[in-house]
C-alpha cells in the first residue's frame, strides 16, 4: 500500500517554501504520495504534489509541518476529530512543538519513509460561549482559551468560578485557560506553572489582574471552568486563531475535550530534556565550575 503523506508549509516565508518542496520531491521519489494541504503557498505548483480536497485529508497517513508552532496548530485543525498524527519540523522560534529541526531532513524522510514514528497524545478542551441573548458557540483549543480585553480597553471585568463554585473576581487583562501542552506558551509567558504533558489537567492564568487573589490554578480535566463576563469589551481566542465576540454577560465555559491531538514522535526524548532544550535552561550552577570550598 503507497503510504500517503498531508504536507502543510508556511505559506510565504521563501526559505520555508523552497524546503517544504526538497521534501516534498524527496518523498515522492521514494514512492510516497504527498498531499498540499490549504493554505497552499503562494508559489506553490504542480511539480511539488497535488492539492488534495478536504475529503482526502481523512485518508492521509500522518500530517508533515514545515514551519512554526502557528503552523502546528493549523495542521491541528485540519486534524480536528481524527486519529492523524501531525509532524513539525520547526522554522519558528521557539516550536515547542515541533519535533525535528530543518538540519533533520533526511533523518525525517527516512522515518517516515519507513513509518518509524511514535504517537504522543495531546489533551484538548472544549470551549463553551453562552451569548446574553441565549445562543451557544462552540469551539475547541489545543494550546488554550484566551478571554481578552480589546486592545483600546483598560480592563476587563471577570467571575471566575470552578464546577459551579464562584472562586474569584477580577478586573484583568486576559483570562487564560490552558492545557498542559499550552502551559509552556501563552500561561507561561504570564507567569503560570509547567505542566508536563502526560498530567492531565486545566490551567487557569489571570494576566494583570487587579486582586488579592489571582493566582495560576491548576484544577481537575474533570473541571468545568467558567468565566462570567461582566462588560462590553471582551472577546474570546482559541489558541489565538478562532475569534469570538464576548458582551457583558456572556459565559465561557471550558472542560476537557474527549478529542486528543495526536503528535508523532521521532525520539524518545522525555519531556524534561525537550523543557531544556527549548529554553536552553542551566542544568548547572554558576558554581559548577569552580573549586568546593
Amino acid at each position: 500500500m503507497t503510504r500517503k503523506v498531508g504536507l502543510l508549509s508556511h505559506n510565504r516565508n521563501p526559505d520555508v517554501i523552497a524546503s517544504a518542496r526538497h521534501i516534498a520531491q524527496a518523498l515522492t521519489a521514494s514512492g510516497i504520495d504527498v498531499s498540499w494541504l490549504d493554505p497552499v503557498p503562494h508559489s506553490y505548483d504542480d511539480t511539488c504534489g497535488k492539492r488534495p480536497e478536504l475529503h482526502e485529508v481523512g485518508d492521509i497517513e500522518i500530517v508533515l509541518v514545515i514551519g512554526g508552532d502557528g503552523t502546528i496548530l493549523r495542521a491541528a485543525e485540519l486534524t480536528y476529530g481524527s486519529n492523524i498524527p501531525i509532524l513539525g519540523i520547526n522554522y519558528g522560534h521557539m516550536g515547542f512543538l515541533a519535533e525535528a529541526d530543518p538540519e533533520s531532513m533526511t533523518h525525517v524522510i527516512s522515518a517516515i519513509q519507513h513509518g518509524e514514528w511514535t504517537v504522543d497524545t495531546r489533551m484538548a478542551v472544549q470551549v463553551s460561549i453562552e451569548m446574553p441573548h441565549g445562543s451557544t458557540t462552540c469551539s475547541w483549543a489545543l494550546n488554550e482559551v484566551s478571554i481578552e480585553k480589546d486592545p483600546m480597553s483598560r480592563m476587563v471585568e471577570a467571575d471566575i468560578s470552578i464546577d459551579g463554585v464562584p472562586l474569584s473576581s477580577f478586573s484583568c487583562d486576559t483570562v487564560l485557560v490552558s492545557t498542559p501542552t499550552g502551559s509552556t506558551a501563552y500561561s507561561f509567558s504570564a507567569g503560570g506553572p509547567v505542566v508536563w504533558p502526560d498530567v492531565d489537567a486545566l490551567v487557569v492564568t489571570p494576566v494583570a489582574a487587579h486582586a488579592l487573589f489571582a493566582r495560576p490554578l491548576v484544577v481537575s480535566p474533570d473541571s468545568h471552568v467558567a468565566v462570567d463576563i461582566n462588560s462590553e469589551n471582551a472577546h474570546v481566542w482559541c489558541d489565538g486563531r478562532r475569534l469570538f465576540p464576548a458582551p457583558a454577560q456572556t459565559r465561557v465555559t471550558v472542560t476537557r475535550d474527549n478529542h486528543r491531538v495526536q503528535l508523532a514522535r521521532l525520539n524518545a526524548m522525555p519531556f524534561t530534556g525537550r523543557l531544556v532544550r527549548k529554553f536552553n535552561l542551566p542544568t548547572k550552577g554558576w558554581r559548577s565550575n569552580g573549586d568546593a570550598e
